[in-house]
C-alpha cells in the first residue's frame, strides 16, 4: 500500500522529537512534517496534504480543539487524532464532535500508534485503551453527533435560556431559521424536547 502522510502539531519540542522518532521507524508512514502551532499547522496541510493530523489538544494561541474544527472546515477529508496528557472524557467530547477520529494519550507506544493510524485511516474511530470508559460510554462518544458552528450557536443560547425570537434577533436570523436550527438539533441528538437536548449537550460538554 501507499504510505500514509502524517503531520504532528505539538508546542512541546521534546514530543515533537519523540513522535518524529516512532514515527520514522512504522514502514508504512511518510511523516510529512512536525510543526508547533496552529498556524504552521495549516500551512503544512495546504503544501503537504497528508492523510492524518496529530494535534496536541493543549497548546497556547489556538488549542487543538479549535485547530480541529478548523481544519475539518477548510480540509474534511483530513483525519484528525488528538494527543493529550488528559483523560477526561470532556476533552474526547470535544475533540470528536469538532471532527477527531481518535484520541491517544500521550504515553503510547509505538504499537498503539500504528494501530490508531490504521484505525482511523479506514474509518474507524480510535480511543486509546488507557482511558477507562466503558463500551457503553465509547459508543455514546462516537455517536456524539457533528454541528455546524451555528448549530453550536443555537445550542448554547437556548441552553442559556433564550428564546427563539431573542435568539432570531441575536444572530440577525429569521425566525424560521432558527425554528429549523432548533429542530435540526433535536433530530440529531435523537431527543424530543428541549430538556433533554441541554441535558444531553451538557453531557457531552458541548454547552
Amino acid at each position: 500500500m501507499d504510505k500514509i502522510k502524517v503531520l504532528v502539531v505539538d508546542d512541546h519540542p521534546m514530543v515533537l522529537e519523540g513522535m518524529r522518532s516512532m514515527l520514522t521507524l512504522i514502514n508504512f508512514v511518510a511523516l510529512t512534517g512536525i510543526v508547533p502551532n496552529a498556524y504552521e499547522a495549516m500551512e503544512a496541510i495546504k503544501k503537504e496534504e497528508p492523510a492524518i493530523v496529530f494535534t496536541d489538544i493543549n497548546m497556547p494561541e489556538v488549542s487543538g480543539i479549535e485547530l480541529t474544527e478548523k481544519i475539518k472546515k477548510e480540509f474534511p477529508e483530513v483525519k484528525i487524532i488528538a494527543m493529550s496528557t488528559f483523560k477526561e472524557r470532556s476533552y474526547i467530547s470535544q475533540m470528536i464532535q469538532q471532527g477527531a477520529s481518535g484520541y491517544l494519550v500521550k504515553s503510547a507506544s509505538k504499537e498503539e500508534i500504528e494501530e490508531a493510524i490504521l484505525s482511523v485511516y479506514e474509518g474507524r474511530l480510535y480511543i486509546s485503551p488507557d482511558i477507562s470508559l466503558t463500551q457503553a460510554e465509547k459508543q455514546e462518544i462516537k455517536n456524539i453527533p457533528v454541528l455546524s458552528s451555528r448549530e453550536k450557536e443555537v445550542l448554547q443560547l437556548i441552553a442559556d435560556g433564550k428564546t427563539n425570537p431573542q435568539i432570531a434577533e441575536q444572530l440577525f436570523l429569521s425566525m424560521h431559521t432558527v425554528d429549523s436550527h432548533r429542530k435540526n438539533l433535536l433530530t440529531k441528538f435523537g431527543v424530543n424536547n428541549t430538556a433533554a437536548l441541554i441535558k444531553l449537550a451538557a453531557r457531552h460538554s458541548l454547552v
